[in-house]
């Protein structure tokens, strides 16, 4: 039961890393769509200061990628060593599911650079 406990709570911790790397990815590209969306067809701001809202949804979405990434990294380190210890360890789906997420955050990424 303890080795059950472990990995499940090794799930939870990834998922956990999953959610947060998610929404920081989400709402960097929310706003940046908003801001897309609320500035065109006006004219253009001056830019007053040195980070501007794009400047600040692209480093929201490189934090939520690296989240996600440093996530992943942790997770499969933990499953190796439980590995070693139980070599017929049920395969872990959440990380699948971290990459599909740093897949995504790489095409919004691309999207804010390219101003899609």
């Amino acid at each position: 039961m303890a080795f059950e406990r472990t990995r499940g709570a090794y799930q939870r911790t990834m998922m956990a890393w999953v959610r947060t790397g998610t929404s920081l990815i989400t709402f960097g590209f929310t706003a940046y769509k908003f801001f897309q969306l609320e500035i065109s067809g006006k004219i253009p701001l001056i830019k007053v200061s040195l980070i501007g809202a794009r400047e600040f949804e692209f480093i929201l979405i490189c934090i939520g990628i690296i989240l996600l990434l440093l996530g992943m990294f942790e997770h499969r380190r933990d499953m190796r060593a439980m590995q070693k210890e139980y070599p017929d360890m049920p395969w872990s789906a959440t990380n699948l599911i971290a990459y599909l997420m740093a897949a995504l955050g790489g095409l919004a990424l691309i999207s804010v650079i390219y101003r899609f």
